[in-house]
């Protein structure tokens, strides 16, 4: 005896190309396809609140920077 639970209620859009370049076909979506999520911000600001070890330094001098690291392929001797 089939459930209607187990009935598929959605399908994917339609996609252009292949394995890593498979990508959804532009032409073929519509407003209800969309991920349009106003309110993403605040949920990222409310799940993850600012700590001390995120907080901007309040003793670094001004107009100093940090120094880049060398690059990989240099070595410092």
């Amino acid at each position: 005896m089939a459930s209607s639970r187990n009935k598929p209620t959605a399908s994917p859009p339609p996609t252009l190309g292949e394995g890593c370049l498979a990508r959804y076909d532009p032409e073929a979506l519509g407003d209800e396809d969309g991920t349009d999520f106003p309110d993403a911000a605040e949920l990222w600001r409310q799940l993850n609140p600012p700590d001390a070890a995120s907080a901007p330094a309040a003793d670094a001098p001004a107009g100093r920077q940090t120094p880049a690291h060398p690059p990989a392929d240099k070595s410092s001797k």
